[in-house]
C-alpha cells in the first residue's frame, strides 16, 4: 500500500513539476530564445530526439522535468569574469524584459493550470463526503485543558453556522477560516437548542503549523456506514445504518465518546443498538495491534452534492477557487516568521509525495471518480503552492531572477557577473537550509505516520 501511494504521489507530483517547466518553454520560445533541451523526467535520457534545435528527451527518473535554455548556465559560471558573452539567441542575448517573460512563464502555467483542473471538477460535478458544523469542546474529552473555544463561551453540541459573515456548513469551512486567522478577532454565529447566538473568538496560533487553532473536535454521531465482512464489527453482527447508544453501560452521543472507552483498550465491548425502531444488543471484541485498533467499520459522514455547472460557470468558480487558495497561501506564508516549528509547517518533496499518493489512494478507496477529483484537487493546491514559491524574491527561484533583470532593465546596462554569481551563491546558501528543514520534517512526519 505505501508504495502504491508512492507511486500515485510521483506521478502526480511530476504532473506539477512538466506543466511548471513547460511554461519555462513556451515562454521561451515565443520570446526568440532558443531551447537546447527540454525534458520529460531527470536523469541520463533513455529516450531523445532532436526537432529543430530542440533536443526532447525522457529521463530515467519520471518526475518533473526541465527546460534547458541556450546560455542559461553562463550565469553559474560569472564568478571571476568581468563581462559575460552572450550568444545569439541565447538566454543573456534577450532583452531583460524577455528573459522575464521566460521566468513568469513556468509560475503562470501553474496557476492556469490550477484554473483548469479546478474547472474541470467544476463542470463535471462531484460528490463530497465530509463532516457536519457541529463541535466538540477538546476540554470535554482532555481534562485540565482551556482553549480560545471555552473563553468565547462555546459548548460542545454547538453549530457553529456562520463566521465573518460567511457561511460555514462544513466542519472544513471552519477550518478554513480558523486557520487563517491566528491572533485575530472573529465573529462567530452558532446555533444552540435552536437558538443564535453571537460569539467572540480569537484563534491561538498552533506553533507547529502555524494555524490558528480554537480547541474543538468535529461531531460525529455513533451511526455506522460500512461494514468490512469478516471484521470484529462483521462477526458481532452489526450492520450499515446502525445507530451506538451504548457502550459497557456508558452513553455514547458521539464517536469521540467511543473512542475514549475502546482506548481503555477493554477486552468486549458490550454494545446497545438503535437498528430501525428497535433496541437491540451486541458484543463486539476488537483486535489490538500495537499502533491501532482494528474493528471493520467505518462511521457515516455527511454528504454534499455538488451539481454539474456550465463551462462558463466551471470557468469562474475555478478561477475564483484558484485565486481564493493562491491569496490565502500567500497570506499564510507570514505565519513562518511567527516563531513555528519550521520541521512540522514546511514540507519537502518527501512529505508532499506522501501526500499527494494518501490524498488519491483514499479517494480511490471510495470510488475512482473520487480519487480523480481528490487527486486533481490536491494537485491544484500544489501546482499554486509551486507558482508561490517560485515567484519568491529568493535568489535562483524565478522571483530573484526576475529582480536581477528588472535592476538592468533599468540601469540599461548588464549587471556586473560577480554581483551575479555571489546572489545566486546566497540563493543556493538560503534554499539549501530550506531544504534541510524541509526534509528532515519529512522524516519525522514518516517516522510519525
Amino acid at each position: 500500500m505505501l508504495i502504491y501511494r508512492i507511486l500515485l504521489g510521483l506521478f502526480g507530483l511530476g504532473i506539477v513539476v512538466f506543466v511548471h517547466e513547460l511554461g519555462h518553454f513556451l515562454a521561451a520560445r515565443l520570446m526568440g530564445i532558443e531551447v537546447e533541451a527540454f525534458s520529460i523526467g531527470w536523469g541520463k535520457p533513455i529516450l531523445k530526439k532532436k526537432i529543430g534545435a530542440v533536443e526532447y528527451r525522457l529521463g530515467a527518473f519520471p518526475l518533473g522535468g526541465y527546460c534547458k535554455m541556450k546560455g542559461q548556465d553562463d550565469f553559474q559560471n560569472a564568478y571571476g569574469k568581468e563581462e559575460m558573452r552572450a550568444e545569439k539567441g541565447s538566454y543573456l542575448a534577450a532583452s531583460p524584459f524577455r528573459r522575464i517573460v521566460a521566468c513568469i512563464g513556468g509560475p503562470l502555467f501553474n496557476l492556469l493550470f490550477a484554473i483548469l483542473v479546478l474547472s474541470v471538477i467544476w463542470g463535471i460535478g462531484f460528490e463530497v463526503n465530509t463532516l457536519g458544523n457541529r463541535i466538540i469542546l477538546v476540554s470535554d474529552i482532555v481534562q485540565g485543558t482551556v482553549n480560545p473555544a471555552d473563553e468565547a463561551g462555546l459548548l460542545s453540541g454547538d453549530r457553529i453556522i456562520s463566521i465573518r459573515g460567511k457561511s460555514t456548513e462544513t466542519f472544513n469551512d471552519i477550518q478554513q477560516i480558523i486557520a487563517v486567522h491566528p491572533g485575530e478577532e472573529l465573529m462567530m454565529q452558532v446555533e444552540r437548542d435552536g437558538d443564535i447566538i453571537d460569539l467572540l473568538v480569537t484563534p491561538a496560533m498552533d506553533r507547529s503549523t502555524g494555524a490558528g487553532r480554537i480547541g474543538v473536535y468535529f461531531w460525529t454521531d455513533p451511526v455506522i456506514e460500512r461494514i468490512t465482512e469478516g471484521s470484529p464489527a462483521g462477526i458481532a453482527g452489526l450492520q450499515s445504518g446502525d445507530r451506538i447508544l451504548t457502550v459497557n453501560g456508558f452513553p455514547i452521543p458521539h464517536t469521540l465518546g467511543f473512542f475514549q472507552i475502546i482506548d481503555e483498550r477493554p477486552g468486549v465491548l458490550y454494545l446497545e443498538i438503535l437498528r430501525g425502531n428497535e433496541n437491540i444488543t451486541a458484543s463486539l471484541i476488537p483486535i489490538y495491534h500495537e499502533d491501532n485498533i482494528e474493528l471493520g467499520m467505518t462511521w457515516q459522514a455527511v454528504s454534499y452534492n455538488n451539481p454539474r455547472l456550465s463551462p462558463p460557470a466551471a470557468l469562474a468558480r475555478g478561477t475564483i477557487e484558484t485565486w481564493r487558495t493562491f491569496t490565502v497561501s500567500v497570506r499564510s506564508l507570514s505565519l513562518l516568521f511567527r516563531g513555528i516549528d519550521l520541521t512540522q509547517a514546511v514540507s519537502g518533496p518527501v512529505r508532499i509525495t506522501y501526500m499527494v499518493g494518501e490524498v488519491a489512494a483514499e479517494g480511490f478507496n471510495q470510488s475512482f471518480a473520487a480519487g480523480l477529483s481528490s487527486m486533481a484537487s490536491f494537485l491544484a493546491l500544489i501546482s499554486i503552492a509551486l507558482c508561490i514559491m517560485n515567484m519568491l524574491p529568493l535568489p535562483i527561484l524565478d522571483g530573484g531572477m526576475i529582480i536581477l533583470f528588472f535592476i538592468e532593465g533599468i540601469r540599461r546596462k548588464p549587471l556586473n557577473p560577480r554581483v551575479v554569481s555571489v546572489f545566486q551563491t546566497v540563493g543556493v546558501v538560503l534554499i539549501a537550509g530550506l531544504m534541510f528543514f524541509a526534509i528532515f520534517g519529512d522524516i519525522l512526519y514518516l517516522a510519525g505516520r
